[in-house]
């Protein structure tokens, strides 16, 4: 991965708007529905290679596909491991019983009915044979269409998203290995070929693990020492599907969830970020823009960071609509760049902004405002950084 060898570089997490059409045919392929792969693939060419100049024209340094090849950043695995048939959700939204709904009940009771998150409606999935990986096929189309797009552009670096192995198995159910943990070892050697492939590509790999710090909301009856026991074990878990890959061609992803409302009893990043370094990555990427997390570059301070770590801060918010001034997005950057070292910070975002892709969270042109404000912050900083 690139440093900031003379300037902040710029980056974000990965989810962009997608066109409709595409969407369309992207939801009817994953539901299992008739849908014209040729014009697929068309759209999909055309829509990356479009994102992939939007991202440069606006300052972007380390670029990606915008996920349009995916309907989410989760649910697309429903189409790449095999061993799964589908399975009717039960229960209700975990939301719904969570720390912050236990907090708002008024809010997250409105707002299950006003505006239900595009995972409501996504397809689960059970295993009921071993967790094979099937998603060569898709990978290899998502990678070609990246590539183009690079060449075509000029591109000097790019990165592709991946989902990680918690993530996987919270999503789906298990009705086939004797245990839970069981269960989270064979996903995580089925996406190690994912993982694999994108970094043999000559694309950086960014696993995506929200549910890494955001299961402590979910889960109201747990201890800090509960959730700590369990995310050590999620970090193993991701060690062994990233076992032989370069960690200097790794990013790590993680945050709270996106544009769920009220929230006020997430865990704090002093309480895990221990664990958060033990995983195999060159490079962390984690919220540091909106208001409830913004105070923790000082933990920083207090952070051993190994020489050859990178830190991806969120330096615009998804939690927002509001568009960062660039001198706030500067000030922030330059708070980092004075404890970690300028060459070791790049630009990021809070999260994606299209989470779920059937669900409209933020209008195209709010996403571009925001990135241009990243950018523009960036270069201020960098001012300030290097004379």
């Amino acid at each position: 991965m690139r440093r900031s060898a003379d300037r902040i570089l710029v980056t974000h997490v990965g989810s962009l708007p997608r066109p409709q059409e595409l969407l369309e045919l992207l939801l009817a392929r994953e539901a299992g529905r008739e849908y014209d792969a040729q014009r697929l693939d068309e759209l999909q060419a055309r829509g990356v290679s479009q994102i992939v100049r939007r991202q440069l024209e606006l300052g972007i340094d380390v670029v990606n596909d915008g996920e349009l090849g995916k309907t989410s950043f989760l649910s697309y695995v429903n189409t790449r491991l095999g061993g799964l048939e589908p399975r009717a959700s039960t229960g209700g939204p975990p939301w719904a019983t969570s720390r912050e709904a236990q907090a708002f009940p008024d809010y997250y009771a409105w707002a299950a009915q006003a505006n239900p998150s595009g995972a409501a409606t996504a397809m689960h999935l059970a295993a009921t044979a071993p967790v094979t990986y099937t998603g060569a096929e898709a990978l290899a189309a998502d990678i070609r269409h990246l590539q183009a797009a690079i060449t075509e552009h000029g591109a000097g670096e790019a990165f592709m998203p991946s989902i990680s192995p918690t993530n996987v198995e919270d999503w789906q159910t298990n009705d086939y290995y004797d245990s839970d943990e069981e269960f989270l070892f064979a996903i995580a050697d089925a996406m190690h070929e994912e993982y694999a492939a994108i970094i043999d590509s000559g694309l950086l790999l960014q696993v995506d693990d929200p549910g890494l710090v955001t299961a402590y909301t979910l889960r109201p009856d747990w201890s800090l020492a509960d959730l700590r026991a369990w995310a050590k074990i999620r970090v193993e878990a991701l060690n062994q599907a990233l076992r032989g890959l370069p960690t200097d061609r790794i990013r790590f992803h993680t945050c709270y969830s996106i544009n769920q409302g009220p929230r006020l009893h997430e865990l704090e990043l002093s309480d895990i970020v221990d664990l958060v370094l033990q995983i195999n990555a060159g490079a962390y990427s984690f919220e540091a823009a909106n208001p409830r997390h913004e105070h923790e570059w000082r933990v920083w301070k207090e952070v051993d960071l190994p020489q050859d770590k990178l830190l991806i801060p969120g330096f615009i918010t998804n939690s927002s609509v509001m568009i960062e001034h660039p001198d706030t997005v500067a000030d922030r950057i330059v708070r980092y760049a004075e404890i970690v070292g300028r060459e070791r910070v790049l630009a990021g975002a809070d999260c994606g902004f299209a989470s779920f892709a059937a669900t409209v969270e933020f209008m195209p042109e709010i996403v571009w405002a925001k990135l241009q404000a990243l950018a523009e912050g960036a270069r201020r900083a960098s001012e300030r950084l290097w004379g």
